[in-house]
Parts: C-alpha cells; structure tokens; sequence
C-alpha cells in the first residue's frame, strides 16, 4: 500500500513559498539598456531570434556591445523616444512568438533609481526583465471572515486557483491608489471609498525565472497590499470576466488551503503577511 501523501503544514509551504519568491535566473542574463539607461536584462543570446529591419526603418539600433562587467543589449534612442523604442522591440518578440500575453496595456519602466523612464507592452515585461509592481486586497467580512476569489479559467496565469479579494497589475497610468481603485471595481465589483478601515499593509517582493519566452523571462515585482472590511451585507460583484466566484472563508480554512496550494504563490504570500508570520 501506498503510504497517506502528507499535506504540509501552512509553515513549511511559507518556508517552501518564500524560497520560491527569491530564486536565481536558470541562465545568465544581461542588461538590457535603452537611452542610455539599465532597464531591464534579458537571457543571454535571447534578442538575437528577432528580426532587426523594423529597428533599421524606426532609425533605433539594437546590438550587444560591452558594459562592465561584461556584454548587454544596448537599444538606441533618444529619451524621448524610450517608449517608441522598447514598443517596438515588443511588438519584435510578439511577432517571433517569444513574449507573454499581450494585453494592449502599458506599464511603466524605470532606471535603477525608481525613475520611470518610459512605458512598455505589459506582455513584454518579464522577457525584458521590466521590475513591475501589483496590488491587491485583502478583503474581511465584520466577523472576520475573508473574502477570496476564484480564478477564471481562461486567465493566461494560474487559472482556476484562489487569489486574495483583488489583485492586479499598476499600470503605467495609475497611481499605487489609483490602481487599487480600479482593480477593486474591475475584479469585485466594489469602490473603495465604501470599504472601512482601508490600510496599506506591507510588500511582497518577487525576483524569480518565469516561463515566458520560451523559460527565458525573469520576474522582478513588488506587490503593496491593503486591507480593508466590508460593510455588512455588502458582498463583491466580478465586473471584468475574470473571477468565476467568491467564497467568504474563516481564516483557518484560508490557512489550510494555501497550505494545500490552493492559492497563487502571489496571494499566499500577502495572506501570510496579513496573518503576520
């Protein structure tokens, strides 16, 4: 007889999951560098699968040359032109099938000082090593119950798993409040200024490979979550297509079920920084 498969403890999967947060590229990566700043990195060898002629026509160069302490990909532009030029080297990888998702939706791209620097195709971001940043809520009924969310099937990441009440992308046109804003409406049906005790809570920060392009895409992410308690009889209302359902567990349920893996890697980590361990 087979021996009972033993579920871990929520302990051990936080010590498994804040491992996985923080992992190494599985190759070597360079800079990626546009307008003379660092932006981003990309896998080593990766941009030369990319046809160069729609670079020629736009007048930006794209070449790996020297930068201490070794080579990068340096992309040719003025700063004015940052965004033209990182759109277009997307809209490149879109065409030979090497970037995510596409999602017509512009995040923004910093140097290494947090200065924003230009935009790109969100689906372009973790090929060219972009840091992006998420926010999501942590939603509590006044018993103390937690609202969660189910994720649709047909999201392109993780679907089907459970996610906190919202989570999402800043896009390079929200704010850090503006993006809880929308993203509250969007995925719960609810506006913030209805909630109570709205408080920011912490950071989670991600750096770890991810599949896109083929296994060559690096994450780099700070999640800011909030929480916040609905109003009685107050419940969420999906707007956007993208959540099948939400269910209003007690805390130990959630606990046990992202201990299971029921949860995104992304929300268990908030849950474990809203419960405090």
């Amino acid at each position: 007889m087979n021996a009972a498969v033993q579920t871990p403890t929520f302990d051990q999967w936080l010590a498994g999951a804040r491992q996985a947060s923080q992992q190494p590229p599985v190759q070597p990566r360079q800079p990626l560098v546009v307008a003379g700043q660092v932006v981003g990195s990309v896998a080593s060898g990766f941009l030369n699968q990319i046809r160069l002629e729609r670079f020629i026509h736009k007048r930006y160069q794209l070449s790996e040359t020297e930068h201490s302490p070794g080579r990068a990909w340096h992309l040719q532009a003025s700063s004015a032109d940052t965004t033209d030029a990182l759109n277009t080297l997307a809209a490149a990888l879109r065409d030979a099938g090497l970037c995510g998702p596409w999602r017509d939706e512009q995040l923004a791209v910093t140097n290494p000082a947090g200065e924003v620097v230009g935009t790109v195709e969100r689906g372009a971001v973790r090929v060219l090593g972009v840091a992006t940043r998420a926010v999501h809520l942590v939603g509590l009924a006044p018993d103390g119950r937690m609202w969660v969310q189910k994720r649709a099937m047909t999201k392109p990441n993780n679907p089907g798993l459970w996610d906190t009440l919202m989570g999402g992308m800043v896009s390079a046109a929200d704010s850090l409040p503006q993006a809880l804003a929308r993203e509250t409406w969007e995925e719960a049906g609810l506006r913030v200024e209805a909630l109570a005790d709205v408080a920011h809570g912490g950071q989670v920060l991600f750096s770890r490979p991810s599949r896109e392009g083929g296994g060559a895409g690096f994450m780099v992410e700070r999640i800011d979550w909030f929480c916040a308690q609905l109003p009685q009889g107050m419940e969420p209302d999906n707007q956007d297509g993208e959540v099948e359902r939400f269910d209003l567990l007690p805390l130990e349920v959630v606990r046990e079920r992202v201990a299971q893996g029921a949860f995104t890697l992304e929300a268990g980590l908030v849950i474990a920084g809203f419960l405090g361990v």
